[in-house]
């Protein structure tokens, strides 16, 4: 059953910029634009199978796949034959960020780990939500949800990590502050600890504890310069039980002692918030 009422056959409201849907089509839906759109199109696949028809090129795409559409450029797309295609949508005017991107017409890419699917997913259900509710800065908050996708895209595009190296990156950064074994941390990315560690320190060049710890002295740093933390509560807070190793770990990485860098940074106001 389709889901997309009043806004099918490209009825939208003429003074929107940006338009959004959820599709959820059988094989008989076909789109057949033979001059283009003035605007681009993102479409992210939840299941099913879909295809993008440009010139010659055909390109499909199954779940957790992301697309993006040149505006301007003639196109078909639809569900592939004897499948549904359950889809996300949105049509966006151009924005500076499409210049991090190849200049290709179209781009199919896989977003390979979950954290990052579920991050897309939410992105362009609060782009459906904000565009149907239209409250006083809908367009600006669909804007930001936007441009963060295509941020997220061009980052992949250039970075090439392992999506398992990805996954164990996101892994480490929700549980920062917690107790991480090396068979805890392989467990959940579906690895051998040793293959993990091996894998790890090839991509980044570095192993999943030193990331761990450059995460924390980071957060750290920002705790004791932004938030009006001390070195010790900055320390506790990021997951440190041992104050001598974190300081041994700070001043290596910022190239100061926790405390100088707080008298560096200059003396905030204590219990001073970030949000």
């Amino acid at each position: 059953m389709s889901t997309h009422s009043h806004f099918a056959n490209d009825a939208y409201p003429a003074n929107a910029t940006i338009i959004a849907g959820h599709f959820n089509e059988t094989d008989r839906y076909s789109i057949s634009r033979p001059d283009g759109r003035s605007d681009w199109l993102l479409a992210y696949t939840l299941g099913g199978e879909g295809y993008f028809h440009i010139a010659s090129e055909e390109k499909r795409c199954s779940a957790g796949d992301v697309v993006l559409l040149r505006s301007g450029i003639p196109h078909k797309y639809g569900a592939v034959s004897g499948k549904r295609w359950n889809f996300i949508w949105a049509h966006f005017p151009g924005m500076n960020e499409t210049h991090y991107l190849s200049g290709d017409d179209l781009i199919v890419q896989h977003l390979g780990n979950a954290h990052l699917q579920k991050r897309v997913h939410r992105a362009l259900q609060n782009v459906l939500q904000d565009s149907r509710e239209q409250r006083p800065l809908w367009e600006k908050l669909c804007e930001n949800e936007i441009r963060g996708i295509l941020l997220l895209l061009a980052e992949r595009s250039r970075a090439k990590f392992d999506p398992r190296v990805e996954e164990t990156l996101h892994y480490l950064s929700r549980h920062m502050r917690e107790r991480i074994t090396i068979d805890e941390l392989a467990q959940a990315v579906g690895l051998s600890g040793s293959r993990l560690s091996h894998l790890f320190k090839e991509v980044t060049g570095v192993t999943p504890v030193q990331m761990l710890n450059e995460m924390r002295i980071r957060q750290a740093a920002s705790l004791i310069s932004h938030a009006g933390r001390t070195a010790s509560e900055a320390a506790y807070e990021v997951g440190f039980q041992n104050y001598n190793h974190f300081a041994a770990l700070f001043r290596r990485q910022m190239g100061s002692s926790p405390r100088n860098y707080r008298h560096l940074a200059g003396e905030s106001v204590r219990g001073q918030s970030l949000v």
